[in-house]
Order: structure tokens, then C-alpha cells, then sequence
């Protein structure tokens, strides 16, 4: 089950996209693959670290575990920043909503943006019964078609070698791989932290840990899949906003479409987790009626979900990976630290019964 979490909770539509994939590493080339394998060892450790200091604090929520990673303001400070990751997300969803429409179902980029806006206010307005279950199926279900799609590509298709233009790809970007791949890591760990911390009550602590790290190493595996498919068709992919969608259709027209309703479930399921979040932190925050809160996040959402989806991607998470960097750095400080004390708790008690 924490392994599924630890899925459900970074395989978002972004991951399901393509998009976050080629952005943080098929653009980086040779590079990228290198970026694959540095994040895959970071989701494991981080996964149980986090999973470590949560049981030892008896942390119940993500709030908890800020509260003691930065302190009670700090931690009050990147929780309202973390609402404002939220707010940019719902405009990110309904971008990459009106793109599957503007870009595969050549349909107006508005029609995919308004239709995504009244589904997810409609999916809120009748309750969270219908979400959990539609999360429940639907990331096994992503999960299990990322996998095919990519194992089929990567072993039955043959491209170009990445190699050829790792030289090229490398040069239009300004951050070196492994920052770019840290960053990957940062922002997703960040919203995997408020899922994640759900399981302290529920898993032992050794449980726990090893379901983090293993769901830590299963993602770096379906992120290498994805990483190889995508490269097979470089540089072709670099011009779409939804490249994942360009290479089902490689494998066949119903495949495509198949993925294509996979995917926008799995971008409506998003946005509603970032809009029922962020309405009930704003509404919590100004006193305002939630219902009123609700709408009034979604309509000032539409305006920047009119930009491409490409460049929100590129232009919010990276901003929001610094966040999650501050926020890594201070649980590998606690988590170190406790470790230490412990070790030499037990060396002292050791060196005691030595001397008895």
C-alpha cells in the first residue's frame, strides 16, 4: 500500500504526460539517463528517511513533520508557499487539459480548459466519495500502462541514439543535469511528503521505511522506462506538450486513446486534489466562505492555464524543486542528527557494560 502511495502521489499527470520527463531529462541527452538513476537513488533514500523521522516524532501530517524539520514559523511559512504550488497546479492541470484536446483530439485549447474547469468543480461539489475511488483505480491503472507502453517502445522500436544529440540538447539548457534531476526530486518529494507521512500510523517503522525505499526504487525504474521510450524519438518529442500521447500512437490509433482518456482522468484528478486543498487552506486562512473559495481559485486559474503547458512545467516546478530542496536538506540535518545521538547513546551504554 505505501508503495502505491509513493506512486500515486508523484505519477501525476505531468509524469503520465511526458512532459516532466523530457523537461528534466530526455532534454538533457546522455545526461538525462545519468539524472535517471541519481533520482531513483534519491526517491529510495528520502522515502526513508522521511518515513524514519515520522515514526520517531509520531508525526500524523505533513504539517508535523515542517513543524519539526524548520520549526513552528518556518514551517507555517512553507506550508503557505506549498498552497501556492497548490493554486499554480490547478492552472497547470487545466493547461494540460485544453493541450490533450488542442494537440491529439484537435479540439480548442479552451473547450480541454472550460470542460476540465466544470468537471472539477462538479466532482468537489458532490463529495470526495467518488475521487478516492477514482484514485484507487485509476493509479494502479496509470501505473500499469506507463509500464506497457514504455517496455513495448523501449524493446520494440528502434530511434536514433541519444548520443547523437546529447552535444546539441546539452546546450540549450542552462542547468546542468544533476541539478535539474535534484530539482525533479525536490518538488516531487515535496508533494509526496503529505501522502507519505499518512503511513506512519499505520505501517511499523520498519515497515514503513523499507515500503518507502522500495517505492522509491520502483519509481526510478518506471522513470527509466519512460526516460528510454521517449528518447527513441528525439528530437521529435521535444516539440509536443503531451509526448507520451505522440508516442501511443506509434503503437496504434486505439492505444492512443486509451491513454488519451487515462491521462485526462488522471489530470482531472489532480486538479481536484490541488483545488480541494487549496480552497480549504484559503478559506481556513481568510474566514470566506469555502464554496466561494472554491470558485474563486478556479476562474483566477484560467488565465495562466491559457499559457502552454510546456512552459508551466518548465517556469513553476523548477521554482518550487528550490522549496523542496530547503525542505530535503533540513530532514537529512534531523534525520542525521538522530541517527548520531543514537549512535552514541549506544556506544556509551556499550563502553558502560564494558567497564561493569
Amino acid at each position: 500500500m505505501l508503495v502505491m502511495g509513493y506512486l500515486g502521489a508523484v505519477i501525476g499527470a505531468g509524469f503520465a504526460s511526458g512532459q516532466e520527463i523530457v523537461q528534466f531529462f530526455v532534454a538533457y541527452g546522455f545526461g538525462g539517463l545519468k539524472g535517471v538513476l541519481l533520482s531513483t537513488v534519491l526517491f529510495a533514500v528520502f522515502g526513508g528517511l522521511l518515513l524514519y523521522v515520522a515514526h520517531i516524532q509520531k508525526a500524523g501530517n505533513y504539517q508535523d513533520i515542517l513543524a519539526y524539520l524548520m520549526g513552528d514559523k518556518a514551517g507555517k511559512v512553507i506550508d503557505f508557499l506549498l498552497s501556492i504550488f497548490l493554486f499554480l497546479g490547478i492552472s497547470t492541470m487545466l493547461s494540460a487539459s485544453g493541450a490533450v484536446f488542442h494537440e491529439h483530439l484537435y479540439l480548442p485549447k479552451i473547450l480541454g480548459i472550460l470542460l476540465a474547469y466544470l468537471l472539477v468543480v462538479l466532482f468537489i461539489f458532490t463529495g470526495k466519495k467518488g475521487l478516492l475511488f477514482s484514485f484507487n483505480i485509476l493509479v494502479p491503472v496509470k501505473f500499469l500502462l506507463l509500464c506497457l507502453i514504455a517496455g513495448y517502445i523501449v524493446f520494440s522500436f528502434k530511434g536514433t541514439p541519444v548520443e547523437e544529440y546529447t552535444k546539441y540538447l546539452g546546450a540549450n539548457f542552462l542547468l546542468p543535469w544533476p541539478i535539474s534531476s535534484v530539482l525533479y526530486v525536490a518538488y516531487n518529494f515535496t508533494l509526496a511528503m503529505v501522502v507519505l507521512t499518512e503511513y506512519q500510523s499505520i505501517t511499523s517503522r520498519r515497515n514503513g521505511i523499507i515500503g518507502a525505499v522500495w517505492g522509491g526504487l520502483v519509481l526510478g525504474i518506471l522513470l527509466l522506462l519512460n526516460y528510454l521510450a521517449l528518447c527513441k524519438f528525439l528530437p521529435v518529442v521535444l516539440n509536443y506538450e503531451v509526448p507520451m500521447l505522440y508516442i501511443t500512437g506509434k503503437i496504434s490509433i486505439e492505444v492512443k486513446y486509451v491513454y488519451t482518456i487515462v491521462l485526462w482522468v488522471g489530470i482531472l484528478t489532480t486538479a481536484i486534489a490541488n483545488a480541494y486543498g487549496f480552497s480549504q487552506r484559503w478559506s481556513s486562512f481568510t474566514g470566506l466562505n469555502y464554496t466561494f473559495c472554491l470558485l474563486w481559485c478556479m476562474t483566477m486559474a484560467l488565465p495562466i492555464a491559457m499559457q502552454s503547458f510546456s512552459s508551466l512545467v518548465s517556469a513553476i516546478y523548477p521554482i518550487f524543486g528550490l522549496l523542496g530542496i530547503i525542505i530535503l536538506i533540513a530532514l537529512i540535518y534531523r534525520a542525521v542528527k538522530d541517527i548520531i545521538k543514537k549512535l552514541y547513546y549506544n556506544i556509551i551504554q556499550l563502553i558502560s557494560r564494558i567497564r561493569e
